[in-house]
């Protein structure tokens, strides 16, 4: 009983995933590519997805979404900062930026 529990908050979560995905991407695709480390093509084509399509996508078993940070060690550096004055915030930010980076490199 409990995986289906899990099972129903994982489409749960890919559904609004994917909608904020779209809303992200309306406002301000450029900033939205960046914040979903997405291309353009893959950008249209989550435009594209009508609401049958974003929740037959959803239904999926696995999440859509991925954690921001490559490992352990960078998740470390944001929660454990000893030295944390509110940047924390900025710190992360700086940290899965780079990530991006480091993945569009690798497309190239």
């Amino acid at each position: 009983m409990k995986n289906a529990n899990h099972l129903d908050e994982i489409q749960e979560l890919n559904l609004a995933y994917l909608l904020l995905a779209q809303r992200l991407l309306n406002d301000d695709r450029a900033a939205a590519m960046f914040r979903l480390k997405i291309d353009g093509e893959t950008a249209d084509l989550l435009l594209s997805l009508g609401a049958a399509q974003l929740t037959r996508l959803a239904r999926t078993n696995q999440l859509l979404c991925h954690f921001g940070f490559e490992g352990a060690e960078q998740l470390r550096q944001v929660v454990d900062n000893p030295r944390d004055n509110g940047l924390s915030q900025f710190h992360a930010s700086l940290l899965m930026a780079g990530r991006g980076a480091t993945s569009m490199l690798r497309e190239v």
